[in-house]
């Protein structure tokens, strides 16, 4: 696959900082697809195009959302820094023409995460986490978490989420909740979590 035609379209759409984190992304993303056994190829483009309307205005992501059919929920309404991936997983589906569902999906829950993730899906998720460019003050703890164990990185990446958001006094999307209930029935049930 071809990715130079979309990495002059991020570049022509994304500032300098935002143009770098995607190529970050995407080079951590086919680093994990080899570790949990993802499609490389779609980690790579998926991570490639996971911040494509990133730097769109708040004006050009209502234009977007009324263009391509989206209906935000109150929580998605409320919470603005959710809108790109949202509305960046309908560019890329209805401007690339990219067809694969998976980096679809992949794509649009790089933010929020959700219930029953693919393999792929928790790769965009973490890959966004733990690109090279990260400097947040967990980072090195999910770098680690990352080389491990999937599931791990994920129940420590969604709490992390989730209580950032809470301090922050924003509102917490359901997706990520269901997502972070799932993850630590399952590894309760591992007997991973006490």
């Amino acid at each position: 696959m071809d990715y130079n035609n979309y990495k002059k379209i991020i570049k022509d759409r994304l500032d300098d900082y935002r143009y770098h984190h995607s190529l970050c992304v995407a080079e951590q993303a086919v680093k994990l697809a080899e570790k949990y056994g993802a499609d490389r190829n779609k980690a790579y483009l998926a991570g490639l195009l996971h911040d494509i309307t990133k730097n769109d205005s708040m004006d050009e992501h209502l234009r977007n959302f009324n263009r391509f059919g989206i209906i935000l929920t109150d929580v998605e309404k409320a919470a603005p820094k959710l809108w790109h991936a949202i509305s960046g997983a309908a560019f890329v589906q209805k401007e690339l023409s990219v067809e694969d569902t998976e980096i679809i999906s992949a794509i649009r829950y790089h933010t929020t995460a959700k219930q029953d993730m693919t393999c792929l899906e928790k790769v965009i998720y973490l890959a966004d986490f733990t690109s090279s460019d990260r400097t947040y003050g967990d980072v090195e703890i999910m770098r680690k978490l990352v080389c491990k164990d999937v599931d791990s990185a994920m129940e420590y990446a969604l709490k992390y989420t989730i209580s950032d958001l809470a301090n922050k006094g924003l509102p917490i999307h359901p997706d990520t909740v269901y997502a972070y209930n799932q993850i630590i029935v399952k590894l309760s049930n591992k007997g991973d979590i006490k």
